[in-house]
Formats: structure tokens, C-alpha cells, sequence
């Protein structure tokens, strides 16, 4: 059965044409119907599946934030036998180990010290979850724009057939029409996949850095039960200056 898609290509339809390799012929003949634009919309299409791949694996929760790490923390802390080549395999773990291990190596200094070092990890783990989804949430806004800009070529094209061939030559319209229809559907199916993997792995990352900061904070209360070590904080030094004054006046 003769299909129309584009001017000076007429073939059959896949229903009709036995075999892969037809099937295959007759979507390069949709794409090259489409245009030039199709090329940086297949491009489009490649990344935001690479990136979706690869960020679900990357940031797979046992990955991200494993629970036995927590449990193991813990009981190193509580029985003091953390050492520094401990610390070191504990950053090399995962991101919670990277966190986790920027406040154990500080653990002796002031709390307000340990506490800077736990966030400016957190900083640098949550810029590296969120590596490549600007670049897919950039793919989901442009690929509609992508195809609104085939829409555009594909009418000048018809326009240009009408005024060569006039409004009675269906056939020489039918180059410009496809070359729109086609281009816009592309870019919708690459758009809106793209679009819900990019506020997906969002959410995923967004839900990982606020389980780091919960397990985070549990940390530096253990570590405040069980250290006797570490020097007390300004905050407290202040409140224990201002207590004592305050019972000087009082006796006085």
C-alpha cells in the first residue's frame, strides 16, 4: 500500500513489507521525511536516555545512602575504636561515607568546626547527585522548540511548493506537511519522557541529601555522648561565662 510522507518518496507501509530490514527502512524514510531538524532531535533523544540510565543506577538508594553504613558508624563511635585508615575507607564507601567521614575527622575539634565540615561535604555530594539533570531538564525544554522550529521549515516548505506548483498539486505539499507533522511529534516524544525522568531523579536526589542530613545530625549527637575529648564550643563557653557572672551578682 503506497504511502505518501514526503516529496519524491513513496513507499510501502510496514504492515505490508516483511522482514526488519523493511521495517527499518520505511522509519529512516519517516526521518529523513522530517528533515534536518530531526538530527539534533535524535541527538536529544540519545542523551536524555543515557542520562535517565545512568542517573537510576548512580543513584540507586542502597548506593546512595546503604543502612548497614550508618549501623557500622555508630557502633565505631560509641565503642571508640574509629581510626583514621577507618575514616579514610569510610569516605571512599559512598556519599553518606563521604559526609559522615568529614565529620568524624573532626571530630575533636570545636562542634561548630565539625558541623561546617559535615555541610560543605553535604555541598559537594549534592552537586555531584545532581550531575547531568540540568542537562536533561534542558533537553525537555527545548525539545518541543526543536520541533516547533521543524513545524516552521515544514510550512515554509509548503508555502513554497504552492507557489511554484499552485494550490491543485497536493503531492508537491506534501513534502512541507509531513516534514511539519513529523518534526512536532518528535520533539513531544522526546519531551515529555525527558521531562518526567528529570523531575523523577529530582525527587530521588532531593530525598537522598535530607536522609544524609537526618543521618548526619544523628551522628554528631553520638559523637557528642561519646567523645569526652573534644573542647566545648564558643556558644558554650559564652553560656557558661554568663551563668557564672550572673551567680556573681547574685551572691554578691
Amino acid at each position: 500500500m503506497p504511502v505518501a510522507v514526503g516529496e519524491g518518496f513513496k513507499y510501502d507501509s510496514p504492515d505490508f513489507l516483511p522482514g526488519a530490514g523493511a521495517r527499518a527502512h520505511y522509519m529512516f524514510e519517516i526521518v529523513k521525511a522530517g528533515g534536518i531538524v530531526m538530527v539534533p532531535l535524535i541527538l536529544c533523544s540519545i542523551l536524555a536516555a543515557a542520562i535517565t540510565l545512568e542517573r537510576l543506577w548512580t543513584l540507586r538508594g542502597q548506593r546512595v545512602v546503604p543502612e548497614e553504613l550508618v549501623d557500622k558508624v555508630w557502633r565505631w563511635v560509641e565503642n571508640r575504636t574509629l581510626s583514621d585508615k577507618q575514616i579514610v575507607a569510610l569516605q571512599q564507601h559512598s556519599p553518606l561515607g563521604r559526609v559522615l567521614a568529614a565529620g568524624l575527622a573532626n571530630r575533636h575539634r570545636d562542634r561548630s568546626l565539625m558541623i561546617e565540615a559535615i555541610e560543605d561535604a553535604g555541598r559537594h555530594v549534592a552537586h555531584e547527585l545532581e550531575r547531568y539533570l540540568n542537562a536533561l531538564g534542558t533537553i525537555a525544554a527545548i525539545s518541543p522548540l526543536l520541533g516547533l522550529l521543524g513545524t516552521v521549515t515544514g510550512m515554509i516548505r509548503t508555502f513554497k511548493a504552492i507557489t511554484v506548483a499552485g494550490v491543485g498539486n497536493p503531492a508537491a505539499m506534501a513534502g512541507g506537511i509531513a516534514e511539519a507533522l513529523i518534526t512536532t511529534a518528535a520533539g513531544l516524544m522526546i519531551a515529555i519522557p525527558a521531562l518526567v525522568a528529570y523531575r523523577y531523579l529530582r525527587g530521588r536526589v532531593d530525598s537522598h541529601v535530607i536522609e544524609m542530613e537526618k543521618e548526619s545530625l544523628k551522628l554528631v549527637q553520638a559523637i557528642d555522648r561519646a567523645s569526652t575529648t573534644r573542647p566545648p564550643s564558643a556558644t558554650e563557653i559564652a553560656d557558661t561565662m554568663a551563668s557564672q557572672r550572673d551567680a556573681q551578682e547574685a551572691a554578691a
